[in-house]
């Protein structure tokens, strides 16, 4: 078994199995529609520090060459620019690598972006010194899939560095909390299985040398509980597609649940928000 840098005890949460297999196909394409709803790359600027947090655990040089997959509009992309290396940055969401495009120009960096598939990525074998996704290649449909895809690109002796949302964080809880209202697809297993231990040994143990995975927590900052729902009801596609598939009872209970949420977890006691959000920074060396 591939070693870790620190005991992750947190395991997938269950899922029941459905009679027959789900449409991994038809779910994609939902995903990609959910993920083009909305505009992420507002909610995804905020995260910019674990862009540049995971390039550092990376240990990124200049001129190797790296791989953000399912960059949304780019937060890896542009810390891995920053550090001189060669970036191609991917998504399956075109508007997402538009606005990547937009801030690489604003900062004068030289990316190539291209749309691809985290489940069929467009490269050659062993192409990349690095490889790696911020909260992003955790949400495709098949986990193995993907998984296979970025051990194939990455070179031998390369590494791979994710950052997954857990189940017990806050996002996870989030997620828990959607799933009261429009319960999850049958037969597939959660992307938060990403956060814990367990899945990423069961998904790239086999071609491990090693695999570090360390809790780390982002923080989210927001003018009060009431605009982090506001924000993300606008903008984060998943929750944006739940409220709109709800009746309006319903939408002001799972405002009132995820208002409920922020308040047990908010640190903050000046009015303001601010909650710690878990997830594992993981870095794996390919052998």
């Amino acid at each position: 078994m591939a070693p870790t840098s620190q005991a992750v005890s947190k395991t997938a949460p269950r899922i029941e199995t459905a009679a027959t297999p789900p449409d991994l196909a038809a779910l994609k394409a939902r995903q990609q529609a959910a993920w083009s709803s909305g505009d992420y790359a507002l909610i995804g600027t905020t995260l910019q520090i674990v862009g540049e947090d995971l390039c550092e655990a990376l240990d990124l040089r200049a001129g190797q060459k790296v791989l953000d997959v399912a960059a949304g509009n780019g937060n890896v992309t542009l810390a891995a620019a920053h550090r001189w290396c060669d970036v191609t940055s991917t998504d399956f969401v075109p508007a997402l690598l538009d606005r990547g495009r937009v801030r690489a120009s604003a900062e004068g960096l030289t990316i190539e972006f291209a749309e691809a598939d985290a489940e069929a990525l467009p490269f050659p074998d062993g192409t990349f010194d690095a490889v790696v996704s911020t909260f992003g290649v955790m949400f495709t449909p098949n986990q193995e899939k993907a998984a296979a895809q970025l051990l194939r690109v990455c070179k031998p002796g390369g590494k791979i560095g994710l950052a997954n949302w857990t189940p017990e964080g806050f996002v996870g809880q989030i997620f828990k909390t959607l799933g009261k209202y429009l319960p999850p697809p049958t037969g597939v297993k959660s992307p938060l299985a990403w956060g814990t231990q367990e899945r990423l040994s069961e998904l790239f143990g086999h071609a491990a040398s090693s695999i570090h995975a360390s809790p780390r927590h982002f923080n989210f900052r927001y003018r009060s509980g009431e605009h982090f729902v506001e924000v993300f009801r606008a903008y984060y596609g998943p929750m944006h597609k739940a409220f709109a598939a709800l009746e309006a009872a319903k939408q002001d209970a799972l405002k009132s649940d995820l208002l409920a949420l922020i308040e047990r977890k908010n640190k903050a006691f000046d009015g303001t928000m601010v909650v710690p959000g878990e997830y594992l920074e993981v870095v794996i060396t390919k052998r």
